[in-house]
């Protein structure tokens, strides 16, 4: 069987032939509603719709104080400040709430502060210019609201605590809550640098030099990492979640709004239906693509297209993954790693000093040793043969010497966001 794969690669789309193969799937994402009227779903979100929970109207009053966490700016492609806008103008409009009792608290997590520019892009303009926008930090302004009966300390931002919170934020698969969204935004979100280190640090198989299997893609039941993150979430006292999923288009898809956990439950369900694709069999080779820009802007953000691709190949089978990452490895606390990888120590040393960079990158590690990977992309392969795949810049080397005769073949082209299921394995 005979196929031209198109692959998007950065801001391009490559060809790649694949020829004489036994067999050749397409795994894309379920047709996906995209919402046509944004303002008018906004508001069936937070009325009628609401799920678990009183409309948001009769949840707030004039005269309280409200904090609105939101993503970072990561996760700007989900266009929160869109939603921001419409809740900024229900609460002051409708319900009458003055700018100077609402800010805006963005759920930075550990990662950088925010520029300007892009407070402006995570909040939207409207709200940008009227009320205050912060971004969270780590390391300072954080209070004890409780512990976790795993022994996490939760100390979170004090503008969630004595305030009205609505949390803002996209519901993705995620590699190793199983889904981001929701109570994500409060841990790690707006969590300090500790509460999330002992949160985090669970995704380590506590008895083997392994990833904890419990902690993955699309596991919610028993995951101690989510199970973690509910229960610190419950202590902090969120008066309404909004949850966004977003079709492939980057057009909004769903709204649910409501109770933290139910409507995030909710949302993580639409989720499912649209981006995870059940498969009969593991293939013989797999040729992958985070997806262009902006999922593969950097090897940090796009190795989730690699991890979605390999749980649809054989063992000891061939993947084909497109990533150009044009900002390289990315983050910093990424390529740290390669040193004590290639001195043999990774387990122990990012058990000793465990970091969420540190963590991506050893599920990286670990996820290219089941097969062979060739990787095309812009970084130098001295940067990733130690991690397991030999790097390709030209299409035309990529591909060569390649054999598709009598294969088995999926070609996944948004692997960012595509979760193969293996029936009877997940």
């Amino acid at each position: 069987m005979d196929y031209t794969a198109k692959m998007k690669y950065g801001t391009e789309t490559v060809e790649i032939k694949v020829e004489g193969a036994k067999s050749v799937k397409v795994l894309n994402p379920d047709p996906m509603p995209e919402i046509e009227d944004v303002e008018e779903a906004f508001r069936a979100c937070v009325e009628e719709k609401a799920i678990g929970s009183a409309p948001l109207k009769d949840k707030i009053a004039s005269t309280d104080k409200v904090t609105i966490v939101v993503s970072d700016i990561t996760r700007s492609w989900m266009h929160q400040g869109d939603i921001l806008t419409y809740l900024g103008h229900y609460l002051h409009d409708t319900m009458n709430v003055p700018f100077e009792n609402i800010c805006v608290l963005i759920a930075l997590g550990t990662h950088r502060k925010s520029e300007e520019k892009e407070k402006e892009i995570i909040a939207g303009s409207y709200l940008y210019e009227n009320v205050e926008v912060i971004d969270h930090d780590c390391d300072e302004g954080n209070v004890l609201v409780g512990h976790t009966s795993r022994g996490t300390d939760v100390y979170v931002n004090s503008l969630v605590v004595g305030r009205k919170v609505i949390v803002v934020g996209g519901t993705v698969h995620h590699m190793m809550a199983g889904f981001g969204g929701g109570r994500k935004n409060i841990l790690p979100g707006v969590s300090s640098r500790q509460t999330i280190r002992q949160n985090h640090q669970r995704a380590l198989d506590p008895n083997v030099a392994h990833s904890d299997p419990r902690v993955g893609c699309a596991l919610l039941e028993n995951n101690p990492i989510n199970e973690d993150m509910n229960e610190a979430a419950a202590m902090v006292d969120v008066t309404y979640g909004i949850n966004i999923v977003v079709a492939t288009s980057g057009k909004f898809s769903g709204l649910f709004g409501g109770d933290l956990y139910e409507a995030w439950k909710e949302s993580c369900l639409f989720q499912k239906k649209c981006y995870e694709k059940w498969i009969d069999h593991e293939a013989d080779i797999v040729i992958v693509s985070s997806g262009g820009a902006p999922k593969d802007m950097n090897l940090y953000q796009g190795c989730k297209g690699m991890m979605n691709g390999m749980r649809a190949m054989k063992e000891n089978g061939q993947m084909l993954w497109l990533a150009k990452c044009p900002e390289g490895c990315g983050a910093p606390d990424y390529t740290a790693w390669l040193k004590p990888l290639k001195e043999g120590i990774l387990d122990s040393a990012l058990r000793a000093d465990f970091t969420i960079g540190g963590f991506i990158f050893y599920l990286t590690v670990e996820n290219l040793k089941k097969g062979q990977c060739r990787i095309h992309t812009t970084i130098d392969n001295d940067t990733t043969e130690p991690m397991g795949m030999k790097a390709y810049t030209e299409l035309s080397d990529f591909v060569k010497g390649i054999d598709f005769t009598d294969k088995t073949v999926y070609i996944i082209p948004y692997g960012g966001s595509v979760v193969p299921m293996v029936k009877g394995v997940d």
